[in-house]
C-alpha cells in the first residue's frame, strides 16, 4: 500500500509518496521531511474512505485561551457609535451598460 501525502505549502500543493511498513503491532508510514511535523507533536488522524487526512492535534485549553483573548481584544474595542445615514451615490448615465 502507497500513501499520498498532500503538504500545504502556502497557495502551492506538492505530492509527496511514501510507503507503509509494520512497526510492532501497528502499520506506520514515514513522512519526509517536506511534510514531517516536529518530533513528538500529537497528531489527529481522521479516514474517510481510502483517503488518510493526518494534521496537529487541537490542544482544548490553548483553543479556549485564544478564543478568551480574542473575545477581551473584542471588548475593548467597544461597541460601535451611532451608525449616520450617508449622502446618496449619483451614478453617471452610461448607456449600453444596462
Amino acid at each position: 500500500m502507497y500513501i499520498r501525502v498532500y503538504p500545504n505549502s502556502g497557495w502551492l500543493m506538492g505530492i509527496v509518496d511514501s510507503k507503509t511498513f509494520k512497526s510492532g503491532n501497528s502499520i506506520a508510514v514515514r513522512l519526509p521531511k517536506e511534510v514531517a511535523f516536529a518530533p513528538d507533536t500529537r497528531v489527529t488522524i481522521e479516514r474517510n474512505g481510502d483517503v488518510l487526512t493526518i494534521r496537529p492535534a487541537v490542544n482544548p485549553a490553548e483553543e479556549k485561551r485564544k478564543l478568551r483573548d480574542l473575545v477581551a481584544t473584542l471588548r475593548a474595542i467597544g461597541r460601535a457609535g451611532e451608525i449616520g445615514e450617508r449622502e446618496p451615490i449619483e451614478f453617471p448615465d452610461r448607456p449600453g451598460l444596462y
